[in-house]
């Protein structure tokens, strides 16, 4: 009986602060019940957190999850899917009761949350004290640091299947500005109109893949061999840990709600939506392609152009900047609170000072061309400790007396009967996290071989390419040969490059850099004469646009030929 009246009384807290911001909600909508500003801008229910937690949870990984499929199996993938996407469900209930436990304390002491964003730091801080607080600043700052250059990353790979005309590190000038305009979006609070946009967007996406697969058919020859090695393997379920990890935003999705105490399930049900999207598109995907996939990281790469495909790039790149604007939000809070700019309410001066968080973040967008592999590094890594770790061992020690837990906000959860299952549960999540997700997680991300083959990439030649190319005999037998520059007409002379081995006609000025990497590209065989001899020549052409932009090897023929 005193623990429920403990936990009626903390909810009346909370409900007394969330009445107060309702009150103050219906003053300013006095003199008009309903405004575009409240429909568009003022979000805060539960329905709400549903758009923003789906939209958030499913981003570029939609295209890279048939890349994990490849590397993992059908079988492998959809449990991975599953299974990963339940357990990050678990711990977002985890951190949800974390922040109830510490708001309902804090309100117990008459603190005032006006004008104040609680961000997981500090609800660390107020329940395990300064030591806690540093472990989840430095892990949920760097976890969103390299989120917001991943989705930059993206947003450059995604336009070049439209767009190739200029080189990826252009494009990611460009949609660094694109992104910096997230820093006139004051809270989650106002995130409403884009959280419903971002998921109708990622919806279009997935099933774009999904239909345009089926309807493609299976290429010739398919195969499925996944898995194929054990490094491959934990690749792939690391970067659906990282799917479902997405929640290192939870607290301040929570805390923009009118009433924090419904978010307890809404990460579940959006999880539920988000498998209809995500294992559908992937199985067709690599149900179409198959192994080919081990050398696409992104789905796009191998559908062919059309209308269809490049309205899901744009609607990519638009959702893109949109959970730029979702990683980024936390870290320009912290920076505020750093700088002491948190409470002011002018947009306008709070834009201002965010924008040194969004220039590091260009840098470093611009220094890592490739995103593929930094999805499985920054999953074993940071998304390990960040959402599964760290969560559920702050709920062991939060509720480790018998006090805090008489205590609690609170109650367990309906699944959970008793406090000793509660501890067996998040013990094993612990664990498991620690030594598949951060142990085989990290070795497989971290692999030198397979590092090195995946970052070879250059920057002005896209889009994903992390694998080495299945090189024909043929091919094989021209690059062992060695050549020079060809004899071959004025301009194709000015476009050649003397490469290692063998020569490299680029019919294409935004494929001239850093053009010996060839692995995105249908090799063929043609002839065309010269002035004294047939040389054979292998035709790259370009798949991203119906093969308009061509590279040209060719083989010296004759000792004579220069």
């Amino acid at each position: 009986m005193s623990r429920q009246k403990q936990g009626e009384e903390a909810m009346m807290s909370s409900l007394n602060q969330t009445v107060e911001r309702e009150e103050g909600e219906e003053v300013k909508g006095e003199t008009s019940h309903f405004t575009l500003k409240n429909a568009f801008w003022h979000g805060g229910s539960a329905y709400d957190a549903w758009f923003s937690c789906a939209s958030n949870q499913v981003a570029q990984v939609l295209l890279t999850l048939p890349y994990s499929f490849a590397q993992l199996g059908v079988v492998s993938g959809v449990v991975f899917q599953v299974f990963y996407g339940l357990l990050g469900s678990y711990t977002a209930y985890l951190i949800s009761t974390l922040y109830i436990e510490y708001r309902s304390r804090k309100e117990k002491e008459n603190v005032s949350f006006k004008n104040h964003v609680i961000q997981w730091f500090e609800v660390l801080e107020g329940l395990l004290g300064p030591y806690w607080k540093a472990i989840g600043l430095a892990f949920n700052c760097t976890f969103l640091l390299f989120g917001s250059v991943i989705q930059l990353i993206a947003c450059a790979s995604n336009i070049y299947y439209i767009n190739d005309h200029m080189d990826k590190r252009t494009w990611t000038y460009i949609f660094g500005a694109c992104c910096a305009t997230t820093v006139f979006i004051p809270s989650f609070h106002n995130y409403r109109i884009w959280s419903f946009l971002g998921l109708g967007m990622t919806t279009y996406t997935a099933w774009y893949l999904t239909i345009a697969s089926l309807v493609h058919g299976q290429v010739e020859n398919v195969t499925h061999s996944g898995p194929k090695k054990l490094v491959l393997y934990f690749t792939g379920a690391t970067n659906i840990l990282y799917t479902f990890g997405g929640h290192a935003v939870t607290v301040e999705i929570m805390h923009a709600m009118w009433k924090p105490q419904k978010f307890k399930y809404i990460y579940l049900y959006a999880t539920f939506y988000v498998f209809t999207l995500t294992i559908p598109s992937a199985v067709s995907v690599y149900w179409a392609f198959g192994d080919q996939l081990l050398n696409h990281s992104n789905a796009f790469s191998l559908l062919p152009r059309t209308g269809w495909r490049d309205a899901g790039v744009i609607l990519m790149l638009i959702h893109q900047i949109i959970t730029f604007g979702f990683a980024c939000t936390p870290l320009y809070f912290v920076w505020e609170k750093v700088i002491g700019m948190h409470d002011t309410k002018s947009i306008c001066l709070r834009a201002l000072a965010r924008l040194p968080v969004v220039i590091p973040i260009w840098f470093l967008a611009i220094i890592f061309p490739f995103f593929g592999p930094i999805n499985s590094a920054v999953g074993a890594l940071l998304v390990s400790f960040t959402v599964y770790i760290i969560p559920a061992s702050a709920h062991m020690l939060t509720f480790r007396s018998a006090a805090a837990r008489q205590n609690a906000a609170e109650k367990l959860p309906f699944f959970i009967p008793n406090w000793t299952l509660m501890y067996v549960v998040n013990a094993l999540v612990v664990v498991w996290v620690l030594v598949v997700g951060f142990g085989f997680g990290g070795w497989a991300s971290m692999n030198p071989k397979e590092t090195k083959q995946r970052h070879r990439l250059p920057p002005k030649l896209a889009p994903e390419a992390p694998h080495p190319p299945l090189l024909t005999s043929k091919w094989m037998i021209i690059a062992k040969e060695k050549h020079t520059q060809a004899n071959t007409n004025t301009q194709a002379r000015n476009d050649c490059r003397a490469m290692t081995g063998y020569a490299l006609v680029v019919a294409s000025t935004a494929l001239q850099s850093h053009c010996q990497w060839v692995s995105p590209y249908h090799i063929h065989e043609e002839y065309r004469p010269n002035r004294k001899h047939q040389h054979i020549m292998s035709k790259i052409e370009h798949p991203m646009n119906g093969g308009d932009r061509t590279i040209y090897l060719f083989p010296k023929t004759g000792p004579n030929d220069p």
